[in-house]
């Protein structure tokens, strides 16, 4: 008999890929007894967009988390998604920074790393492997599977060779996208059992409503190892149902083993759960054949879908979506897996809401088109090259080698607010939000942001039925408070409505901002402090973000297209250029500020 071991993604991938990573720790561990007694190979707690979800909108110590699910499951493996030299943020870490960030991730609980690179460049895995097997866990090498002109079979067998070469204890096919199909995916693990002598795992999203037969192509060529998600977590963007694959394999030479009834169990608390975060949820949660072109993986399209809702750009989804294939030619067709799907996606929805592609670049595409990633696995375009990084040399060496050792200068930078080495790597993984949630836990004035109440029903206090009389609405990436209040009787056909936004009443607004000149009018943003922009020389943003730099200063020469401000939307950074040539003559943003198009943020004559 041949058990197939199974990998449940519920406590990390199946939340990032549905709910934008949203699920708190507080609704993790109540069901963690259960899911310790359940028998899984392991359980995927940590990783992926679970640190920047943590410390930017749970307002919750990650390693914190760890240490809790730790200790609530002590008889089951635990397991993390670590990007390689990238880690668990956008850019390549010095070798130090990987080194003592993979000791403190074992010390307080994880076991089994599956390691990746964005590029499947192996020179950007070798630290993090060696890293992982000097603190004595389990080292998974990872292979990102996708299509294109320039990847196959032959290409990942190699690749395999190689991480087994490396000390790799198993290898991970990442279908992050879902794009294998079955009878692929039953060539390329035949190819892979037949060249390595580790074990093969099996990772695929269900985005195609392929995963589930591509597994059991896997399972009959030779692959024990698969990973899916609790029920009612599973499917679309995620992965194949757990309660589906152990009734498929029940009674046959492949049988889990697991108990169903647990199982079901677990699912049937996890359905209570996912209403709590309704407002999180995709509209692209079901079967999308669509991923078969744009490539567009599970946890991204959540993700995009969120973002683009707080751009309040969600009807632009399948623009972005039909743009997204046509950068990442140009960009010689990476992965599509964090952090190149981000650096591939913002881009695309760049092109498409400014309207012209490549007019606003972010500072990671051109990261990248320098090298500072690793190698593209084909040829970019040199004309975007070109408008991207001009006539800079493009590194050839593995990036990390270009790096100093940084642990001793962030330890210096964040000493005041770090309580251990834990918040020093925080820091490390993103030091604006990190700086941030330190300060904030210093004050004692950490707030998660606010889980939504589901819409009342007829008979509970809505209007007209289902509309709720409160409720939140985000536009521009601001959040404003609604309150809808009314008089006489609710079967009246007509009858007077109350709107306060934010708990000022609607005739208050309207009068106060009618006593306003044009050109000093706010910008759209809540309380936003900035003037609207009217003139030529005003330097505005294509989307609502944070300013991460200013640049420039009152009184400085600047010429059309020098950058100015560098601000952060959607993760990732981009330089603001001036408009025009001239003197800057007022500067109206500081470091930190949230900005919306449409407002001056410098004023150049």
């Amino acid at each position: 008999m041949t058990k197939v071991n199974i990998t449940d993604t519920i406590l990390r991938d199946a939340h990032q890929s549905l709910i934008a990573t949203r699920m708190r720790t507080d609704d993790m561990l109540p069901i963690c007894e259960k899911l310790n007694k359940a028998g899984f190979w392991s359980l995927e707690v940590w990783g992926g967009a679970t640190f920047d979800s943590c410390v930017r909108f749970l307002k919750e110590d990650p390693w914190e988390r760890l240490r809790k699910l730790r200790a609530a499951l002590p008889d089951t493996r635990l397991q993390m998604l670590l990007r390689g030299q990238n880690l668990l943020g956008y850019r390549h870490y010095s070798d130090d920074v990987v080194k003592a960030f993979v000791a403190k991730s074992a010390e307080n609980g994880i076991d089994v790393f599956r390691i990746f690179d964005a590029l499947n460049d192996l020179r950007n895995l070798k630290v993090s492997i060696e890293a992982v097997k000097t603190a004595g866990k389990h080292a998974q090498g990872t292979i990102c599977y996708t299509t294109s002109p320039v990847h196959n079979i032959e290409q990942f067998v190699q690749m395999a060779k190689e991480l087994e070469k490396t000390g790799c204890d198993s290898i991970a096919i990442k279908d992050m996208a879902g794009l294998l199909t079955p009878m692929m995916t039953g060539d390329l693990v035949k190819a892979l059992i037949d060249a390595v002598k580790i074990p093969i795992h099996v990772h695929s999203h269900d985005t195609s409503g392929l995963a589930s037969m591509c597994q059991l192509k896997a399972i009959e060529n030779g692959c024990v190892y698969i990973d899916t998600a609790i029920s009612t977590f599973a499917g679309g963007t995620s992965h194949p149902p757990t309660e589906s694959m152990v009734a498929a394999l029940k009674g046959t030479e492949y049988d889990t083993g697991l108990d169903l009834e647990l199982l079901q169990q677990i699912g049937l608390y996890f359905y209570g759960v996912r209403k709590k975060y309704h407002q999180f949820e995709s509209d692209f949660t079901g079967v999308d054949t669509r991923v078969q072109i744009n490539q567009v993986p599970g946890g991204m399209i959540s993700n995009l879908a969120n973002q683009l809702k707080e751009q309040g750009a969600i009807e632009r989804m399948n623009d972005v979506l039909d743009e997204i294939p046509r950068v990442r030619a140009d960009l010689g067709y990476p992965p599509l897996v964090t952090p190149t799907s981000q650096i591939v996606g913002t881009q695309a929805v760049l092109n498409v809401l400014t309207g012209e592609r490549y007019k606003n670049i972010t500072n990671e595409v051109k990261f990248y088109l320098q090298g500072r990633y690793g190698k593209a696995p084909g040829e970019v375009n040199t004309m975007v090259r070109q408008k991207a990084i001009g006539n800079e040399d493009v590194i050839d060496c593995r990036p990390a080698d270009l790096l100093k050792d940084e642990m001793t200068t962030l330890r210096d930078e964040i000493k005041k607010l770090a309580k251990s080495e834990e918040d020093v790597l925080t820091y490390a993984m993103f030091p604006e939000i990190g700086r941030k949630f330190l300060e904030e836990r210093e004050a004692g004035t950490l707030e998660p942001e606010p889980l939504e109440p589901m819409p009342t029903q007829s008979g509970q206090g809505g209007l007209c039925g289902i509309a709720p009389t409160e409720f939140n609405v985000t536009m521009h990436g601001e959040t404003y408070n609604i309150k809808v209040t009314g008089t006489g009787h609710e079967k009246q056909a007509l009858r007077p409505f109350f709107l306060t936004v934010d708990g000022v009443p609607e005739e208050i607004m309207m009068e106060t901002l009618g006593e306003m000149a044009p050109e000093s009018m706010p910008a759209s943003g809540k309380g936003s402090k900035h003037p609207r922009a009217t003139k030529p020389g005003h330097v505005t943003t294509s989307m609502p973000g944070t300013i991460v730099d200013v640049l420039v200063k009152e009184g400085d020469e600047v010429k059309a297209g020098d950058p100015v401000l560098v601000t952060e939307a959607m993760k990732m950074e981009t330089e603001v250029q001036a408009p025009i040539s001239g003197k800057v003559v007022t500067v109206n943003v500081a470091k930190g500020d949230s900005v919306n198009p449409d407002e001056a943020l410098l004023e150049i004559e």
